[in-house]
């Protein structure tokens, strides 16, 4: 037996919703057709601009359905801290040295993380993260 939910869509947001399902169900993705055939169904979707409602809860549904497949299927490495690193100082704009000057941490230190001869301390996670306003959780993928 199927209960009812507890949240209800208004009647023109449920017509959107039941329209694009009918039109592209909501169903796990199973291959790598499926997952280019939801990817355009997406785009189209954002290409629309403002939606309702009742779009807005497909494309959420579907795009939870797209992560979940390509997170089995299509699962990205995360990215060593040099390139951690020399992302965080290029989207910044900011050189080496100025981070050294400002966190207090040996260039040496940030030398060797770019090489790839160390990966990140403590220290450093702390300091890099207080200095480019970053949670530390994002400098500790590979910690």
């Amino acid at each position: 037996m199927v209960s009812k939910a507890k949240f209800r869509l208004k009647a023109k947001d449920r017509d959107s919703y039941l329209e694009l399902v009918q039109l592209f169900p909501l169903v796990s993705i199973g291959s790598d057709e499926h997952l280019e055939a939801s990817s355009s169904v997406v785009d189209q979707l954002l290409a629309k601009g403002s939606l309702d409602h009742g779009e807005e809860m497909y494309l959420d549904a579907l795009s939870d359905l797209i992560g979940t497949y390509e997170d089995r299927h299509h699962a990205i490495e995360p990215g060593s801290d040099a390139d951690m690193l020399r992302h965080l100082l290029e989207a910044k704009g900011v050189t080496q040295a100025e981070v050294c000057l400002a966190t207090g941490l040996p260039k040496s230190s940030l030398s060797e993380v770019l090489s790839g001869k160390k990966p990140f301390s403590r220290q450093m996670i702390r300091s890099l993260a207080d200095y480019f306003q970053i949670d530390t959780s994002i400098l500790t993928a590979n910690f």
